[in-house]
């Protein structure tokens, strides 16, 4: 089937009439509940937003006002983004693991009229901030469970919202045709706001033009068409869930699945096998490390066997995968290698039918990125931002390199500033920051560029390489560069590293705070038989400190035969005696570090590290999952690790 035409189609809801007409029994969203998938066509879809945007109009929704969703991935909350959309309302979603004041601050910020809850625990975290909230009207929930004796009149439920649009729309049936007609490319089409990693999220406006027109040029780089599927689970706050998941499928016509919960969403990324696939590095580190921990309880022959051929499928895979030539024996061995491993593998994996993958938003190891590679799997890297709609860079085919993010996406332009600092102008620049027009100036130059306040370069081939967040980049008293990200994310390529946090900026060295991945050190544990009772106890571990020194040692000896990042090698570690979260303000919602809350938290520790201590006794509060508080104490040990000589590097390789 052709593309629909976007000068007429220049809308979501207008794509979605579109879908509804062109190929109405397709499968357009999946829900997996009570272990099994749920399917609903685009004219299944388009008749429920049909009612429920009557619905939503018959409880106050007007154009230009602001709807926020709060949950889980599940078609209703999509239909309910759809519904306001159909009216030219502008879905605001948020992060379903905020807690209530970060709510309060969206939420009014944004004067939000109506929240779509998914469930109950949603609905208590409104209810606690609605007498600050003055413009919420109403609140709809989608599972009624543990709501039967709530009695507040702005409660209503999803189906009875539903029930009374199908009354409204029989009274004013030409209503709900009228306001999709009325809505242009030029319309707000949703408000994300960002993570918030220096300060309070800022609600980033974006247009139908900006969506669309993005959308449609990642759609066409990649030949995806209405017969790919595309499992969504990120976080629908997340712009990437939006263009990615919501916005392409409505442009291309595939399908999106949504996962039953978090806790199954590897069983269902296997029973899916999505042939569009996007994950952040954390997923692919959790995939690689579940491997390796199997194959670490695996028999002597079974390890003999897969490492034989990984070693093979590193040195011809990628080749293969992007149409080099491959010599016949190389070509008969990865074909064994195939049926053996590599097939059996990603059939696991739940990536057997993947065309193509991306992973964004922080650097992916090399080892991680060529491994996936290896097994034959499409798997490319991009870089974005929610200003730009997403996409700034895409690898093509046949370009995809580790090191790099790739070249400017079709229709964007890019430039280095003077001082390092990347650039951007495309058709998915944002149209502002809401009630910041200061920030809005200070981000967004009048002739379109937009400052991404990340330094890189760009290569003789126009691949871009990032270095690290311009505001981070610093130097050592001794003048040499240092770049915090850049070191954190080759210790991260140790799968049992899940997070780290490097310090040296005004130091006379780089030092680095660790938090060790606690299923693949836990297993590791367990195969050495020792004994530990909690995080914090594995954590300050001898055994541990050895594997974690041997590791830097290793990143020291890769720094030494840098140039530019030899003086930056890790000279003295210590590894955390907690999991730096967000529900402790450590990390944003969307797991970037939040630099100046840990050196605050941390203080004592970094003190430490630089002062020549052996120990530091650290009392930290900690918050639980149910949201019980308590406090973290001990001694946390430090060792020192030893610098590599540049000559000794260059001698080595």
């Amino acid at each position: 089937m052709s593309p629909p035409d976007l000068n007429r189609h220049d809308t979501f809801p207008k794509l979605l009439r579109h879908n509804a007409s062109k190929r109405g029994n397709r499968p357009a969203i999946r829900e997996k509940s009570l272990g099994i998938w749920q399917t609903y066509t685009w004219a299944e879809q388009a008749v429920e937003v049909r009612a429920l945007a009557c619905g939503f109009a018959n409880l106050g929704l007007k154009r230009g006002d602001h709807i926020s969703v709060i949950g889980d991935n599940r078609p209703r909350l999509y239909w309910s983004m759809a519904a306001a959309q159909a009216l030219g309302a502008i879905p605001v979603p948020v992060y379903q693991d905020s807690v209530a004041d970060e709510l309060q601050f969206i939420l009014e910020h944004a004067s939000v009229k109506i929240v779509v809850a998914e469930n109950q625990e949603q609905v208590d975290k409104v209810l606690s901030i609605k007498d600050r909230l003055p413009d919420l009207l109403t609140i709809v929930y989608c599972d009624p469970r543990g709501l039967r004796e709530y009695t507040e009149a702005f409660l209503h439920h999803y189906d009875g919202v539903l029930a009374e649009g199908r009354d409204y729309d029989k009274v004013h049936d030409k209503f709900f045709d009228e306001q999709v007609e009325a809505g242009g490319g030029s319309d707000h089409a949703i408000m994300c706001y960002t993570s918030g990693t220096t300060g309070q999220p800022k609600g980033v406006v974006l247009t139908y033009d900006n969506c669309v027109k993005i959308g449609a040029m990642a759609i066409e780089f990649d030949g995806l068409t209405e017969r790919d599927d595309v499992l969504a689970y990120l976080p629908m706050a997340w712009v990437g869930d939006n263009l990615l998941s919501y916005g392409q499928s409505h442009i291309a016509g595939f399908c999106m699945a949504c996962p039953e919960s978090s806790e199954t969403l590897l069983m269902d990324l296997r029973e899916l096998g999505p042939t569009y696939f996007f994950a952040p590095p954390r997923i692919f580190e959790t995939m690689l490390t579940s491997v390796m921990i199997r194959m670490e309880d695996a028999g002597s022959f079974k390890k003999w066997l897969f490492h034989t051929f990984m070693e093979h499928a590193k040195k011809v895979g990628a080749k293969l995968l992007d149409g080099e030539p491959v010599g016949f024996g190389d070509r008969i061995k990865y074909r064994i290698g195939e049926a053996c491993i590599y097939g059996p593998l990603k059939n696991m994996l739940g990536l057997t039918r993947m065309r193509v993958g991306y992973t964004a938003g922080e650097a992916i190891g090399p080892e991680i990125f060529v491994f996936f590679r290896a097994l034959g799997m499409n798997l490319k890297q991009a870089y974005g931002q929610t200003e730009a709609s997403v996409f700034v860079t895409l690898q093509p085919d046949g370009e995809v390199h580790s090191d790099s993010v790739g070249k400017a996406a079709p229709s964007v332009e890019l430039k280095i500033e003077d001082n390092g600092e990347v650039m951007y102008r495309s058709p998915g620049v944002f149209l502002e920051y809401y009630k910041n027009p200061e920030a809005t100036a200070s981000t967004k130059t009048a002739d379109g560029w937009v400052h991404t306040g990340d330094a890189g370069f760009i290569d003789d081939a126009g691949h871009l390489h990032i270095i690290d967040r311009a505001k981070d980049v610093g130097k050592l008293v001794n003048g040499d560069l240092f770049a915090p990200k850049y070191l954190e994310n080759k210790l991260k390529f140790f799968p049992n590293v899940r997070e780290a946090v490097a310090l040296g900026d005004g130091r006379d060295f780089a030092a680095i705070m660790i938090n060790i991945d606690a299923d693949a050190m836990g297993n590791w544990a367990e195969r050495q038989n020792i004994a530990y009772a909690s995080y914090q106890e594995l954590s300050a571990l001898p055994e541990v400190y050895e594997l974690m020194a041997a590791h830097l040692a290793e990143m020291n000896a890769l720094l030494a035969a840098e140039p530019q990042m030899a003086a930056s090698q890790i000279r003295r570690f210590l590894v955390l005696p907690k999991m730096l979260e967000a529900d402790d303000g450590e990390m944003t919602r969307t797991q970037k570090v939040r630099r100046s809350a840990v050196s605050t938290k941390y203080r004592p520790l970094i003190e430490g590290l630089y002062d020549g201590s052996s120990s530091v006794y650290l009392e930290i509060e900690v918050t639980f999952e149910d949201g019980r508080r308590d406090v973290v104490k001990g001694d946390v040990p430090i060792w020192d690790v030893t610098a590599v000589s540049p000559a000794i590097a260059q001698a080595a390789e």
